[in-house]
């Protein structure tokens, strides 16, 4: 041992050697008090400081709302958006109480919930049986990160106000008098602008869908929706003022979700069920959707939404696994091969959990660990998706048979990926027989162009980098996977040899280290049919693969629709207000030049196709990605995409065009 410590002593180069000026003592030690800690590290209590996390605030308070009514105290709540910018949120529950705290005497219950971290009613159990508020922090992190807040208290028919600014009280409790007919809490705050920056502001759409799924959680309650006129946009679409009530719950949130889309089964699966060992209860509305229709799953514990699931999740996905296994084995058909991702993937599930002490992981709860939710959540939905099956061969046939077509499906697909080549394996497996493939063995620079039609498919080899551009022409428009069965999508040969070029699998089955290419370019003439075809392609990789499109790997090029000679000189412009455009900059008029306008990309020779659509020096591509959501902008993502494919991929080419047309100097997202 002394060997060792003589070694390491020893060691000149083990060791930085202090300066004699560094002085750390205990002046250096620095103590937080009170709300400092949250001010200091918001990101720590809220997530961060951005969009989500300013969001996250408003939830904050609707959630202790939302506690009184589900604990039977409140049946209305009103949230309004005011003219400054300010949230308020007003329940007609017990009224947060206001007699003096027993561990402060001095200070009032109100105050101390307001500026002291891990304070409330939620932890002892007594007063809330199950809430979503468990640690004790939610009201004073908002009040700590809010520049100013106003707290009113309708209790034992007295008004009490009391006012604070960055957790620090400004006022007094004051006592405003007595109140006949007005009961509860009353919580108006403000951002603070030091932390979150003066450009963040509430959205009004945000507030209006997380006000709307509160409602759909809990069928007692009504939330009246307002906001200030002066707040909405064009773009909002929503109504200044509206009320929620939904008598079936999640019923008719999960018809409010699927839309008009067709159900497998003629009703669906729902219903609530106490927990086995008494701790609460779980609420669940499910159906399958048939036509390929992207399935969803949005899961709740406590009325907080679990955007990234967890053991409830967990719980409910084996219970419909393995019920529907011993389904099939009752019936004699195959059942080891089915998968929770073949159940899961194609139904749409809303569902509800409720439970005492739950385990979120992070203060924003995104996220429920609580372990024994797994078992509880299991062998309540079991026993109530084995009798639903029972009691109704009809559609539970339906069901079983759509789910054994997913799994074969998915073993099929599989198949076909492990036949198709990794790029640097040396493997020469199948690829489609048009395809001209790029040399280069890393993915990092490569691309690969999806060309309409064999002409352009001819100038473009031409023109491409053989090093890094493939080419894959295909035959005009592709089949419309919005409208296909998944038996058409699957035996449709331009579908299988675009999944095939891209070696990655598709849906379920999609890996991303097996993609072959890093850019994935839709390029098609820049007319009315091209514009179709791009909006085909894009329902094709939304549909099939829309991990691609999350990573970034999705591209459009934008060749030009006219040339324009003057003085031996060609100019190259997108459309008819590019040619304008340019046509005022060289202070020229249209019969005073040569123009020219492409009738496809065919009609390009090979050096034109390079320099204006293909070189990575003077192209222009545009990046297809899916707008940044908070979380409950996510909620609605299904049925806002659905409806946006269903208008575009209508009979009228025009609009798809027109589209295009209309938002492309909105993008911002550009690879020149």
């Amino acid at each position: 041992m002394s060997d060792l410590f003589s070694d390491i002593s020893s060691s000149k180069t083990s060791f930085v050697e202090a300066k004699p000026t560094e002085e750390y003592s205990a002046k250096d030690i620095e103590v937080l008090e009170g709300l400092e800690p949250v001010r200091r590290r918001p990101g720590m209590y809220i997530g961060g400081t951005d969009d989500t996390a300013y969001h996250h605030m408003a939830a904050e308070i609707l959630d202790n709302a939302m506690d009184e009514t589900v604990a039977g105290f409140a049946t209305v709540i009103e949230v309004e958006l005011l003219a400054d910018g300010s949230f308020r949120v007003k329940d007609n529950g017990r009224g947060i109480p206001v007699d003096p705290h027993p561990k402060y005497p001095d200070k009032s219950a109100l105050e101390v919930i307001m500026t002291s971290l891990h304070s409330g009613g939620k932890f002892g159990g007594k007063a809330y049986n199950v809430s979503g508020g468990l640690h004790g922090v939610g009201a004073a992190v908002v009040n700590a990160l809010s520049s100013e807040m106003i707290v009113e208290v309708a209790r034992e028919k007295t008004l009490w106000r009391q006012s604070y600014s960055r957790g620090v009280p400004t006022s007094i409790l004051e006592n405003l008098g007595t109140v006949a007919n007005r009961r509860g809490t009353t919580v108006i705050f403000k951002p603070d602008t030091e932390i979150f920056g003066e450009e963040q502001k509430f959205r009004p759409a945000v507030l209006y869908r997380m006000a709307r799924t509160k409602a759909f959680l809990f069928k007692g309650v009504e939330i009246r929706w307002k906001c200030d006129a002066s707040l909405l946009t064009e773009e909002d679409k929503i109504p200044t003022e509206e009320i929620f009530k939904y008598p079936n719950g999640l019923e008719d949130f999960l018809n409010f979700k699927i839309k008009d889309a067709v159900q497998v089964s003629s009703k669906p699966f729902s219903g609530r069920t106490d927990l086995s060992d008494g701790s609460g209860y779980i609420e669940w509305a499910i159906t399958w959707l048939e036509d390929g229709a992207k399935g969803f799953v949005h899961s709740f514990c406590n009325t907080i939404r679990t955007s990234q699931g967890g053991t409830h999740e967990t719980g409910l996905r084996t219970a419909l696994t393995r019920s529907i296994r011993s389904y099939a084995e009752m019936l004699n058909k195959k059942s080891d091969e089915i998968t929770a991702d073949d159940v899961v993937g194609g139904a749409g599930i809303v569902f509800s959990l409720f439970m005492k002490e739950p385990q979120f992981q992070g203060q924003t709860k995104e996220r429920l660990g609580s372990p024994e939710a797994t078992r509880l959540v299991d062998s309540a939905i079991k026993d109530q998706f084995d009798h639903w099956l029972s009691a109704d061969t009809k559609n539970a046939t339906n069901v079983l048979s759509y789910i054994q077509e997913r799994s074969q499906q998915r073993i099929e697909l599989k198949k076909m990926a492990e036949t198709v080549r990794s790029k640097g394996t040396g493997k020469h497996s199948r690829l489609p027989g048009k395809l001209a493939d790029c040399s280069h063995s890393s993915i990092a620079d490569t691309e690969l162009f999806i060309v309409e039609g064999d002409s352009a498919g001819g100038s473009a080899k031409q023109a491409r980098d053989r090093k890094t551009q493939a080419i894959l022409p295909i035959r005009g428009k592709i089949l419309n996977v919005a409208k296909a069965s998944q038996a058409a999508i699957m035996g449709c040969e331009e579908v299988n040899n675009i999944l095939e070029a891209l070696g990655s699998g598709r849906r379920d089955q999609y890996n991303e280290e097996k993609l072959r290419y890093n850019k994935i370019i839709i390029m098609t003439d820049a007319d009315v049919d091209g514009a179709h075809i791009t909006i085909l392609l894009m329902t094709l990789f939304y549909r099939e693969t829309p991990q691609l499109i999350e990573n970034g790997h999705l591209y459009l090029a934008v060749p030009p629709l006219y040339c324009i000679k003057y003085k031996d000189k060609r100019y190259y412009a997108i459309d008819d207000a590019d040619k304008d455009a340019l046509l005022k900059k060289l202070k020229k008029t249209p019969d005073q030049v040569e123009i020219s306008r492409f009738k496809g990309l065919g009609e390009m020779n090979p050096k034109e196709l390079k320099d204006t659509t293909m070189d990575k020096n003077t192209r222009i591509l545009i990046r297809v990605k899916v707008p940044d959501k908070s979380v409950e902008e996510e909620q609605d993502d299904v049925k806002l995409t659905s409806e946006f494919l269903e208008k575009l991929m209508g009979d009228h080419a025009e609009m798809h065009f027109q589209y295009i047309k209309e938002h492309a100097k909105f993008v911002d997202d550009i690879d020149l």
